[in-house]
């Protein structure tokens, strides 16, 4: 029979307490979410969804092509420079995914003969950018500089390594001046994704390259999305304008995507200036992590401590992860569920987002959920 093999799939994922389902939400939900990606509060800001909609009622639905084609309007290139500007490098590149970025930098700055030096815990984007290039890629220890530079010693040719600022399991950041120390004693590239570092990390929200000094450095590119703290969608790569026109010439999840909807580039863009406006919503989401984790581990459970604004909560197994989360839900409270292959090292997890806008009574609830849930 035709797929038969994925009825097997099904029941090993049945039998491993790993099966996944989608849970469609109203527009006006009761749960606390603690779940989300908004770490600014942002996503449904007046000022953001009327510069979505703005956008739309300008450029209408989609953006009608590729980049190369008609897929560029005003509003793309606006966007690009802004958020260039904003984070310190010379110019940036907006695709219709953070995901499509990270391919797209990967690929294109690992081709034949090259070595890209990857983070053992790195995003799965960043990964299956691994897989795509046709460079060679050494995996490497986690957050461990040492690894990076002996594995950089062992290749002569054009060579990057490629980690993300802030991993998104356990929220711990990655020690990137030591990281782009090492590469340049090799005269290696530096690839990193902050996904979780901008808006939150560095000077009002400008990223982990920023904070880290690296912003602006001819051999650091940065990918970011626009779906996290900006509250909108998309991704972006910022690096040398030379990188950037490389990209645009080379990367076939640009040159071969259909450019970002122009009601996402308007969202990002007024979510853009509002963090310029109001800096200090980058200092409380990281407020809020840092109590969120004191107050759970004060509970008795084990959290790991946040660099950023993801905090992890240690689970029992991968079924206890999902009931526990479950059971958070069933009590009005929304958080993640991280179990295998979504963690690497089969520790399952709850993943909490430490949200800008969340309350003090709001913190006081979702640990005393979780504390009265826990397996």
């Amino acid at each position: 029979m035709a797929f038969g093999w994925i009825d097997d799939q099904a029941e090993q994922r049945r039998r491993a307490g790993l099966v996944r389902t989608l849970r469609p939400r109203p527009a006006d939900s009761p749960l606390l979410d603690l779940a989300s990606n908004d770490y600014l509060g942002l996503a449904r800001h007046p000022e953001v969804a009327e510069g979505a909609a703005e956008a739309a009622r300008t450029w209408g639905g989609g953006s009608t092509g590729s980049r190369l084609v008609t897929g560029t309007t005003e509003l793309h290139t606006e966007l690009e420079r802004e958020l260039a500007g904003f984070c310190g490098f010379e110019a940036a590149l907006v695709f219709s995914s953070g995901y499509a970025a990270n391919l797209a930098a990967v690929t294109v700055l690992g081709p034949h003969g090259s070595l890209i030096v990857s983070d053992a815990l790195n995003h799965a984007s960043l990964i299956d950018g691994c897989r795509l290039a046709r460079g060679t890629t050494q995996v490497v220890g986690h957050a461990d500089p040492d690894a990076v530079r002996k594995a950089l010693g062992t290749h002569e040719g054009p060579a990057v390594a490629v980690s993300d600022t802030v991993f998104s399991v356990d929220g711990d950041a990655a020690p990137l001046a030591a990281v782009a120390e090492a590469c340049r004693e090799h005269g290696a590239g530096l690839l990193v994704d902050d996904a979780h570092g901008l808006g939150v990390l560095g000077d009002g929200g400008r990223g982990a390259p920023y904070a880290a000094g690296l912003s602006g450095a001819d051999d650091v590119v940065v990918t970011a999305t626009l779906s996290k703290s900006l509250g909108s969608q998309g991704g972006v790569v910022l690096g040398p304008a030379r990188v950037i026109d490389h990209l645009v010439n080379a990367a076939r999840t640009f040159i071969f995507d259909t450019g970002l909807a122009p009601a996402a580039a308007g969202a990002a863009l007024a979510a853009l200036r509002l963090l310029r406006l109001e800096p200090g919503r980058a200092a409380r989401a990281r407020e809020v992590a840092a109590e969120l984790h004191a107050r759970l581990t004060a509970a008795g459970l084990e959290a790991v401590r946040p660099d950023a604004a993801v905090v992890s909560v240690r689970a029992p197994s991968p079924e206890q992860a999902v009931q526990w989360a479950a059971d958070c839900r069933t009590a009005g409270l929304t958080v993640g569920c991280f179990r295998p292959p979504s963690v690497p090292d089969g520790i399952s997890r709850l993943r909490l987002t430490a949200r800008a806008d969340l309350s003090g009574a709001e913190i006081e609830r979702a640990v005393r959920v979780i504390g009265e849930t826990r397996p």
